[in-house]
Formats: structure tokens, sequence, C-alpha cells
């Protein structure tokens, strides 16, 4: 099936959405070609800085958050190793509005497709090829896109995160505060996201034996309680054992050298690249979904001026149903 559009997007995820939101905002219409047949959770929850509040408010949707979600006035650092707790403030910038709140990473997606029209994103479609330079792309770590532009891969850092979403249907009584936990090459997080809702991770490093129990979520429950985390302190795992199933995941953790970004090539003609399929990187910088608002915030404003400079224009694209 060949269609005509004026931009097309590859990926329903936070960058490609917000890329839609801002090349919208400019008076330009995409499409964007999501391979699931529904938006992607995966994740459960990301923690939004204030350069991802900034974007936010350009893209015209931050009010739609910090209305459901409260700002962390404070984190807490427990080094297991060295027996040390120690709490620290934590500020926004200009004003608490821009200060770092974590959010359910679906309510971010349903915040932006709400403004785009009901026929933007088309799902169960996939890019069947790249024929031409006249393309706009943006896709996940494993991007065909990036594959086209020669980008180098994604590699594994040797580490993998644990995830999941804790549900207290009577509330869980914690401070509103972001904890973090290490015990020697182990990272444990514990971020409420609501009064009944704490998303918890564990990083550490990777481990081939058992590999494939991992695609089952109360072996990873299990693995991680009984095994990974064992040394943890009893609220974090007390935590982790209300989780919901459904929101468990185990994954490796990837990212892309940055001088392989810097020196790559992250742009051909029409066709580039933007959050993850550019810059995956892994959770300890709190930035991949900030990173991913911002490059939609850009590539917008770039894209708007380009076309106001040089006139309408319009892609071909070769569609797989």
């Amino acid at each position: 099936m060949e269609m005509v559009e004026e931009v097309v997007i590859v990926g329903a995820g936070i960058a490609g959405l917000a890329t839609a939101v801002a090349l919208r905002r400019v008076g330009v219409q995409a499409m964007v070609l999501e391979r699931a047949d529904g938006l992607r959770a995966t994740g459960t929850a990301l923690t939004l800085h204030p350069n991802a509040w900034l974007a936010l408010d350009a893209l015209g949707v931050s009010h739609k958050l910090t209305s459901l979600y409260s700002p962390f006035k404070k984190g807490r650092m427990i080094n297991i190793d060295l027996g040390t707790d120690r709490r620290f403030p934590l500020k926004g910038i200009a004003n608490e509005e821009h200060g770092p709140r974590s959010v359910h990473r679906k309510t971010l997606l349903n915040a932006l497709v709400d403004e785009l029209p009901a026929d933007t994103i088309r799902f169960c479609s996939k890019l069947a090829a790249i024929q031409t330079e006249e393309q706009e792309g943006c896709d996940g770590v494993h991007s065909v896109v990036a594959r086209f532009l020669r980008l180098a891969e994604a590699v594994k850092s040797g580490r993998s995160a644990a995830r999941g979403l804790a549900v207290f249907p009577e509330g869980h009584g914690l401070e509103s505060e972001v904890q973090q936990l290490k015990y020697m090459d182990k990272r444990g997080g514990i971020i409420p996201i609501n009064d009944k809702e704490v998303y918890w991770y564990l990083n550490c490093m990777s481990s081939a034996k058992g590999a494939e129990k991992f695609g089952n979520p109360e072996l990873i429950l299990r693995e991680v309680t009984e095994n990974y985390a064992r040394n943890f302190p009893q609220h974090y795992l007390e935590i982790i054992k209300h989780s919901d199933l459904s929101t468990v995941t185990w994954v490796p953790l990837m990212f892309r050298y940055p001088w392989n970004v810097i020196l790559g090539n992250i742009s051909k003609g029409n066709v580039t690249v933007a959050g993850d399929a550019m810059h995956p990187m892994t959770p300890d910088f709190g930035q991949g979904g900030c990173a991913a608002l911002e490059d939609a915030v850009v590539l917008g404003r770039y894209i708007g001026n380009s076309i106001i400079a040089n006139g309408d224009f319009c892609l071909r694209i070769l569609l797989l149903p």
C-alpha cells in the first residue's frame, strides 16, 4: 500500500507522539506508525525532571499531568554497604511546577494522544522499506530507521533491571520522597506515584543463569526478593511483594556510546531519529523520557521553520499491514 503524507513518524512511543504534537502546534500533520495494536505501556512509570516539564510546557500538555501528580520535595539515599541513610532536598527550576514528578507512562502517552487528530496513529503497521530520502522517522532501541542511517547499534551495558508497580488499596503511607538504595553492585529505588501506587526498580549485573525465568512475573519477584535484593531493607522487599504482576518486567539495559551519537549519522536527507532510536541510555541518568520530550520540541521547531521557509512537502511511504 502506497500513501503520501507530510511527515511519517515510526513508533508511537514518547518521542514519536511528542514529535507529532510538536509538529501539529506548528501546523504540520504527521502520521504515526505503530507496530503494536495499541499504546505500549512498557516501563510502567518514569520520573520527569525540570527539563522534561519545560518541554511539556512547550507542547501544551504539562497542565494535564501536574494536576495529577505532585512534585517531590526530597530524596533519600540508603547505602547498605556503608550503613548510611541520607536525606536531601529536591528542587525544580523557576517554580514548583517544574519539580521532579513520577508519572504513569500510559498517562503521559494518553495526554499526548489527546492533542492529536483521531486518525494520526496507524496501529498494527510497520515500515516495510525506506526507498528514498524523503521520510522522517522515530522508533525505539532497535530502530529500523537507525539501521537505515547506519547508526552504530546499541550495546548491552552488562546490567539488567527489574521493575514493577506496587499497589496498596488502603494506602502505602510512604512520604513523598524518592528513595534510592545501594548494596554492592545493586541499586534499587522506591518512587511513590500517588498515595496508593509505588514504582520500584532494581538494577544489577546481568546473568545468563536462569534468564529463562525472567519472562514470568512471579518468578521475577521471587528471584528479586529471595536472591538479588535479599540484603535490602525489609520495607523495600515488602513493596515489591505488593506488585501488580501485569507490570513486572526484567530487561537487559542497553545504551549507545555517546561518541557514536556525536560522530555517527543521525540524519540523512529528510530522515532522522529521536528518543531511544537516537540515544538509548541506562536509567541511572533518569533522562531517557526527558530527553525524548526535548527532542520532540527541537524537531518540531526546526521542521516547522523549514516548511515555513521552503514551502510544503510530502513524503511517500511503503507500509506493511
